[in-house]
């Protein structure tokens, strides 16, 4: 087994590595942005994202799943933080909701992932396939002044950018967009046929090429031609450690004090929750998007997360979950296994430690262009038709669930699109589950699967159809369940069925339920099949 997993992760070590430095690329300025959202120290979002690639990738059962700080969470930070007075109070309740996350792992907690439907998920991709969009629009072209929002579902995020996508008429960067535009175009080409013939260049990552193009490109400005150049604060901005225990002091650690304070406890909770919830919905949208089509263990992961919690909270870092924005750009760079994450992770410590200098030269608009196109493969215009042709049980829940997400948050979002995608659910379970055919004066009820007391109504409406002097065959074969309501209901009608001159046989309804059945002159109760039972009434199956 050992040796399978071992070859596994050699055969495809070649893509696994290239992808890794994408992600890597694509979480630099998402640690730093998540970090300066949550009113905590810019290296804390760092530290986040080297234990999501170091330790929860290994931890954790997916291979192609990507952990780090959330945006979705930066609210809860930020509150946290100002409600407890202390970044290391903060830490505290992370190791605290780390330990939570393990318990819901033990508690086989990771079910609730399997309860959301396919267009709700699907609808969430599009919808942050369409915030990257929105705003990587002002990186591309050197107008924004900040970077925090590239990944947030926040309202106020949202309506930011609007606001800087109306900005950019009064201000474009020259240079900037010169970066973007090239830097899009060699990743278009780096996906084309013509590319992908050569094969020492399907070795190298396009998105690789994009950044030393731009760094180059910068250089050049700088020197020939600076009203062409990117401007100091479009540039990727690490803390650089001068030695090795100016490093150290970058870490912090939690405060055991606040132990004693229960505001540390409910915040705990909450984070755990929250952090829970946005892994699993993560997970199964990664799980979609797998060439190689496995599922993830949620259980496994809760567990992952919890451990890489645990440590983030011990050294500093932000809380971490499964985010599918670097998920999708794993996907999308090649990534075919867990190596890639954890080559995220290592390049992640290696350049804090060593190249901070070097990596500060490279243009936001180079890592733009890489989340403009990850955004457009989540949100092709292709899905949207595709969701279309299946109509509209299909089609509401994932219009529903982009525009929620869109104008207010993730988390809200989605538990509106389930609860629309629940509406659509019960309704087509509504009148699947009974249904009444007719022939002449005979009539077949049939219950075609177990029937709940939502199926009551549409009952009562086969029931009144049923015309005087019939006679009426209710069918329960196919049932293994039929709820008290469905069954009161019935008994009901057998016994005003001898006043209309109804005569009614039951087919395989007793035992399914607790009430015992009225006989009465025109009411008879068989358990054969129905194709036994109504051979001869006239009625088609």
């Amino acid at each position: 087994m050992i040796y399978k997993h071992l070859n596994f992760y050699i055969q495809h070590l070649k893509n696994d590595i290239s992808a890794g430095v994408v992600v890597f690329l694509v979480a630099l300025p998402l640690c730093l942005g998540v970090a300066l959202a949550s009113g905590a120290p810019l290296f804390s979002g760092l530290i986040a994202g080297m234990v999501g690639g170091l330790i929860v990738s290994w931890a954790s059962g997916s291979q192609l799943s990507v952990s780090g700080p959330a945006a979705g969470l930066t609210v809860i930070v930020f509150n946290a933080i100002d409600t407890l007075g202390s970044f290391n109070g903060f830490l505290m309740a992370l190791v605290l909701a780390g330990f939570l996350q393990l318990l819901f792992g033990f508690l086989k907690a990771g079910v609730v992932s399997a309860y959301f439907p396919t267009s709700v998920i699907r609808g969430m991709l599009a919808a942050i396939g369409l915030i990257l969009i929105m705003k990587q629009i002002p990186h591309a072209l050197g107008y924004d002044a900040s970077f925090e929002g590239d990944e947030s579902y926040m309202q106020e995020t949202v309506q930011s950018t609007l606001e800087e996508l109306f900005g950019i008429l009064s201000f474009i960067s020259p240079g900037a967009t010169a970066v973007s535009s090239v830097s899009l175009l060699i990743l278009i080409l780096w996906e084309s046929a013509f590319v992908k013939q050569f094969a020492f260049l399907k070795v190298i990552p396009g998105a690789l090429i994009a950044v030393v193009w731009g760094v180059s490109y910068n250089a050049l400005a700088l020197q020939f031609a600076p009203e062409w150049a990117v401007l100091e604060k479009h540039l990727v901005s690490l803390p650089v450690a001068k030695d090795t225990s100016d490093f150290i002091q970058l870490f912090s650690f939690p405060d055991f004090s606040f132990l004693l304070n229960p505001e540390t406890y409910t915040i705990a909770a909450t984070l755990a929750i929250i952090a829970s919830l946005e892994t699993l919905l993560s997970l199964e949208a990664v799980d979609k998007l797998d060439p190689l089509k496995r599922v993830a263990p949620t259980n496994r992961e809760l567990k992952a997360q919890g451990i890489g919690n645990i440590v983030s909270g011990m050294i500093g870092g932000l809380p971490i979950t499964a985010v599918i924005v670097r998920s999708a750009a794993n996907v999308n760079a090649g990534g075919r296994s867990k190596v890639s994450s954890f080559v995220h992770g290592c390049f992640l410590l290696v350049s804090i430690m060593f190249f901070a200098r070097c990596l500060n030269q490279i243009p936001l608009a180079c890592l733009a262009a890489i989340l403009l196109q990850t955004g457009y493969k989540l949100a092709k215009p292709t899905l949207f038709i595709e969701f279309f042709r299946k109509g509209e049980i299909q089609l509401i829940p994932f219009v529903t669930t982009i525009a929620a997400i869109l104008l207010t948050d993730l988390l809200k979002g989605i538990m509106i699109g389930l609860l629309i995608g629940l509406y659509y659910v019960i309704r087509a379970n509504h009148h699947a589950a009974i249904s009444l055919t007719q022939s002449g004066n005979h009539y077949l009820l049939r219950l075609n699967k177990d029937v709940s007391f939502l199926n009551r109504a549409l009952l009562r409406k086969f029931l009144d159809q049923i015309d005087e002097n019939s006679f009426v065959v209710i069918d329960g074969s196919k049932t293994q369940f039929i709820d008290h309501d469905i069954l009161e209901t019935i008994e009901d009608f057998l016994q005003g069925s001898a006043d209309a001159n109804i005569t009614v046989e039951t087919i395989d309804l007793k035992g399914k339920g607790k009430i015992p059945f009225v006989k009465n002159k025109n009411a008879y109760f068989r358990k054969e099949h129905y194709s036994k039972a109504n051979a001869g009434h006239g009625l088609v199956r």
